[in-house]
């Protein structure tokens, strides 16, 4: 149900069957007829090749004649094992000489590393008049140094993310009926009403728990029992794709054991501040020597196969900070649950981690806040058509204990300039504006707010 049944080739169709995601159709829309390149990037199965399947029945909805619209996937089962750009070129040939010259050629090439040679075609497909191209590709060969090398300067990368919060709620509405679920860490499914628990629909607060436990990797909903179990192995699998194809083979890290332990590391602390040299000297106290070196280039290779997120120390109002340090995020808490247990302690660490994605996926640059004494989560900034927009965000679980309001309120009580000052918390009585005017929102409605 999460993925999508492709057309391959011009003008074919079959039945589509996915669950729609506009906001990521909106990022896609947003760049249609441009004259760059449309590279979308992401980790790995979050949902790129949906995204091409949803571009061409948005276009077909408007009006785009089938014959204008040529779509393959290259790591389908019916592709030959030999084909190449050349096949390609004549596919493409063929495809062109039946258009309708009134409407633009929008082409899409879905796993294009699969084609040796493919950065020619894509190059040719460029230059030619009232041609919109898309591809997406694999990490592994994909990624956007190849990209500067493959595409000089032609290009424009669209990014995908997993499920937002918003999103997850779609999927979860979409459900079929009696559906069975057990992530709510207690391994039952229990009984409300005298009805097995998964008949009954779950409240947005228990589907926020859900999803800050699990995660928000689409395959989730294309299992037929959503048990720990089953979670924790489609995680696995995704994540040592992730892990082995997109970072080892692709950096050709020999020393597997330590990047592994490394990830695992990076997803239980994520939120801390990172020293490569502390992970380095924890590594090596456990029997497995690394050097600092390593620690840190293998700490930017997970970040490049984009399965870990960072952020960086900035000063509060200009202030430099130095040595600054980093934290790093997982692109999902469902890979942060799979190396702790899916424990669901931690809530407000996995709550960070939803936050910073959020921002992310919304266009933000994320730092982090310092002044040496106290610290800001993040300083979230965008530039829009109204200029650049700033925002000082500080997450917690709860505000109902004196000493952490106290805590949270400080840092943002230091900030003198007039940008929006927000806390996101899951407690729903502390909600409201301070008469100092922080915004306190709860987090089920800071994530489901709208950007588009």
């Amino acid at each position: 149900m999460a993925d999508a049944t492709m057309a391959e080739g011009r003008g074919a169709r079959t039945e589509r069957n996915y669950i729609a995601r506009p906001d990521m159709l909106n990022r896609l829309l947003g760049h249609r007829d441009t004259p760059d390149i449309k590279v979308i990037i992401g980790v790995r199965r979050c949902g790129k090749s949906t995204a091409l399947t949803m571009l061409s029945d948005a276009l077909e909805l408007d009006g785009v004649p089938r014959t204008n619209i040529f779509y393959k996937r290259f790591d389908a089962f019916d592709i030959p094992l030999d084909y190449s750009a050349a096949d390609l070129h004549e596919e493409l040939m063929q495809a062109a000489s039946g258009l309708d010259d009134s409407v633009p050629f929008y082409v899409m090439l879905d796993e294009i590393q699969d084609v040796p040679g493919w950065e020619k075609v894509v190059r040719r497909l460029h230059t030619r008049e009232r041609t919109d191209v898309y591809i997406t590709g694999s990490n592994a060969n994909l990624l956007s140094g190849d990209l500067a090398t493959y595409l000089t300067g032609r290009y424009i990368e669209i990014p995908a993310f997993p499920l937002s919060f918003r999103e997850y709620l779609d999927f979860s509405k979409a459900l079929p009926s009696g559906e069975k679920s057990k992530t709510d860490g207690t391994g039952t499914e229990g009984a409300e009403a005298g009805q097995p628990r998964a008949e009954q629909p779950k409240t947005r607060d228990e589907l926020l728990a859900e999803y800050l436990l699990v995660g928000g990797m689409p395959g989730l909903f294309a299992l037929r029992t959503r048990t720990v179990e089953t979670i924790g192995a489609e995680l696995r699998d995704i994540y040592q794709s992730i892990l082995f194809k997109d970072v080892a083979q692709r950096y050709d890290i020999r020393d597997l054991e330590g990047l592994e332990r490394l990830s695992r590391f990076l997803f239980s602390t994520s939120g801390s501040l990172f020293s490569a040299r502390n992970v380095a000297n924890t590594l090596s106290s456990v029997g497995h020597r690394i050097s600092v070196g390593a620690v840190s280039s293998q700490a930017d290779a997970l970040r490049r196969a984009m399965l870990v997120y960072r952020a960086d120390q900035e000063g509060m109002q200009g202030k430099t900070v130095l040595r600054p340090q980093s934290k790093y995020y997982p692109v999902d808490n469902g890979f942060r649950s799979l190396v702790t247990g899916f424990s669901p302690r931690d809530i407000g660490a996995r709550l960070e981690c939803a936050i910073y994605m959020e921002l992310i996926r919304r266009g933000y640059t994320v730092s982090i806040g310092t002044n040496g004494k106290a610290e800001i989560d993040f300083i979230a900034r965008k530039v829009t058509a109204r200029g650049t927009e700033q925002q000082y965000i500080q997450v917690t679980a709860s505000l109902l204990d004196e000493t952490t309001r106290a805590r949270e309120f400080a840092p943002l009580l230091s900030v003198t300039d007039a940008f929006p000052r927000v806390i996101i918390t899951l407690d729903p009585y502390s909600a409201g504006i301070t008469k100092e005017g922080i915004t306190v929102i709860t987090a089920p409605d800071w994530l489901t707010q709208s950007e588009y």
